[in-house]
C-alpha cells in the first residue's frame, strides 16, 4: 500500500515549493502572496528510493466554517485524515508565530505520525526559529530549503523511518548524488564552450553570437571518478540593459538554477576579467549561499600564465573578500587546458561547503580569539561572548550566543567571520555567524 503524505502548516510558509520539488514538476502555483492554494492537490512523489503519495494543502487559518478560508481548512482537516504522515512546516526565518502553535496542537491531536519540517533554514536568522520550533512539542525539527534542495536527504531519512522495509536502500542512493553545478557569466563568456569540452562532444549550441543560450540546459559529467549535473545559462548582463521580456526570462531561468546548485562557477573572460558584473554574480552567489569556484576564460590568450593566475588570485581576495579563497582556476574550452583543475576545485568547493566544525575546537578558538582581540566595549560595558556551535552546514552556518548582540560592531563580526575561515580552512564558502542573547533567568517575566 502507498503510503500517503500530506504538507499542512499556515499560508506563505513554501508547502507549495516543497510539493513541486517532490513529484519533480511546476504542478502547484508558487507566489509571495499567501493564499494562493486553496485546494487540495495531489501528486505522485519520490525522495531518493521512496516512492508515496503526496498531498498539497491551503495554509491553515482560523476563520468561520462557512467562509472561504473556513472551506479552504475544511479541504485541508479532510486530507490530514487522509494521510499517514503529516509533513508540518514551518517558515525558520520567521519564527514561531501563534497560528504555528495553534496547528501544531491540531497535528498532534489527528494522531497521525507527524513530521516538523523548517524551511527556509539557508537564510540569514533561521537559526533562531529553527531552536524556537522544539516548542512544538512534534520533535527535532527537519531543517531544509525547499526553493534550493538543501537537506532533502535529513527529510528522506525521517520518511524512511515511516517504511523501515525500505529504509536498507537509502545509503546506496545517497552515494550516487551528482554535485550540482551552475556556470554563471556575462553574455559570450565561454559558458557552452567550456561545458562542450567537460563533455567532450557538441551537446550545447556555441557561437560568436552573445545571448545564444536562453534556457537552463542540465547535463551529466563525469571526469576522473568525479560526477557532476552541470547547469549551462544564459548571459546575465546588467539588468538596466535588459528590456527584451525572453531575455529577462532566460536570466530568471539561470538564477533559479544558480539556486538550485551546490557550486557555482562564475566564468570570467580573460581579456577583461572582474568587470562591474562580473562581482555582481558572484556577490549574488555568495547571497543564495552556493560555494563558489572562479574560472577565467580563454586561457589560450594569455601568455604569462603563471603570473596571471597570481594576479588574479591577489584580486579576488581584495575585491570578492566576502568568499576569500575562492580557488581562481584558468581553462580554456577550445583547447581543454585547466579542465581537470576546474573538476578537483568543484569537488574540494563541495567538500568545504558540507564541512562541519565540532563544538569543542569551536570554543577553544572562541576563548584564544577573544583573547588575542576582546570585544569592544560599548557605553562603558564590555560585551561577552560566552559559547558558540555550529547547528549546519551548505553553507557552514554558527551561532554565537553572546551579551548584547545588537551592540556588537559589524568590523569585530567581520573580524571573527575572517578568523573562522582562516582557522578552520574554510575558503571560497559563504560563512553565516548569527548573534543569539542568551535569555536572563533575572528578567521580569509576564
Amino acid at each position: 500500500m502507498t503510503m500517503t503524505v500530506a504538507i499542512v502548516g499556515r499560508p506563505n510558509v513554501g508547502k507549495s515549493t516543497l510539493f513541486n520539488r517532490l513529484v519533480g514538476k511546476r504542478l502547484a502555483l508558487v507566489d509571495d502572496r499567501p493564499g494562493v492554494t486553496r485546494d487540495r492537490r495531489e501528486g505522485d512523489a519520490r525522495l531518493g528510493h521512496l516512492s508515496f503519495r503526496i498531498i498539497d494543502t491551503a495554509g491553515l487559518e482560523e476563520a468561520k466554517a462557512e467562509s472561504l478560508e473556513g472551506r479552504m481548512r475544511a479541504q485541508t482537516e479532510a486530507a490530514i485524515a487522509d494521510a499517514d504522515v503529516l509533513l508540518f512546516m514551518i517558515d525558520a526565518k520567521a519564527g514561531i508565530t501563534p497560528s504555528d502553535r495553534s496547528f501544531g496542537e491540531l497535528a498532534r491531536r489527528s494522531g497521525k505520525h507527524t513530521i516538523l519540517v523548517a524551511n527556509k533554514a539557508e537564510a540569514k536568522g533561521s537559526e533562531s526559529g529553527t531552536l524556537d520550533a522544539y516548542a512544538l512539542g512534534l520533535g527535532e525539527p527537519v531543517e531544509l530549503s525547499a526553493e534550493h534542495g538543501d537537506g532533502m536527504g535529513d527529510l528522506l531519512r525521517a520518511l524512511a523511518l515511516c517504511v523501515p522495509d525500505e529504509g536498507d536502500e537509502e545509503e546506496e542512493s545517497e552515494a550516487g548524488r551528482r554535485i550540482r553545478v551552475a556556470v554563471l557569466g556575462r553574455p559570450n563568456a565561454g559558458k557552452s564552450t567550456l561545458i562542450n569540452a567537460l563533455l567532450g562532444e557538441d551537446r550545447l549550441l556555441t557561437g560568436p553570437e552573445a545571448g545564444i543560450t536562453r534556457d537552463s540546459i542540465a547535463v551529466d559529467v563525469e571526469r576522473h571518478g568525479v560526477e557532476l549535473r552541470v547547469f549551462d545559462t544564459a548571459g546575465m548582463r546588467k539588468r538596466a540593459r535588459i528590456d527584451d521580456k525572453l531575455e529577462k526570462l532566460s536570466v530568471a531561468d539561470g538564477l533559479r538554477a544558480a539556486r538550485f546548485a551546490e557550486v557555482v562557477i562564475v566564468l570570467m573572460d580573460a581579456t577583461h576579467p572582474f568587470e562591474e558584473q562580473d562581482l555582481r554574480i558572484a556577490d549574488l552567489v555568495e547571497r543564495e549561499g552556493r560555494a563558489v569556484v572562479l574560472a577565467i576564460s580563454k586561457s589560450d590568450l594569455v601568455k604569462d600564465q603563471q603570473g596571471f593566475v597570481t594576479r588574479m588570485r591577489e584580486e579576488a581576495d581584495d575585491r570578492l573578500s566576502q568568499v576569500k579563497g575562492a580557488p581562481v582556476v584558468l581553462v580554456s574550452g577550445l583547447t581543454g587546458e585547466g579542465l581537470d583543475r576546474l573538476v578537483r576545485a568543484v569537488q574540494q568547493a563541495h567538500e568545504v561547503w558540507n564541512r562541519r566544525v565540532a563544538t569543542n575546537p569551536l570554543n577553544r578558538w572562541l576563548i584564544e580569539t577573544t583573547d588575542q582581540h576582546p570585544p569592544p566595549a560599548v557605553s562603558g560595558r564590555r560585551i561577552k561572548l560566552r559559547y558558540i556551535t555550529q547547528p549546519k552546514a551548505r553553507p557552514p552556518s554558527f551561532v554565537l550566543f553572546c551579551s548584547r548582540a545588537d551592540a556588537l560592531p559589524e568590523s569585530y563580526v567581520r573580524y571573527l567571520v575572517n578568523n573562522l575561515r582562516a582557522s578552520f580552512d574554510l575558503p571560497g564558502v559563504p560563512i553565516r555567524l548569527t548573534l543569539r542573547e542568551k535569555d536572563n533567568p533575572y528578567a521580569e517575566k509576564d
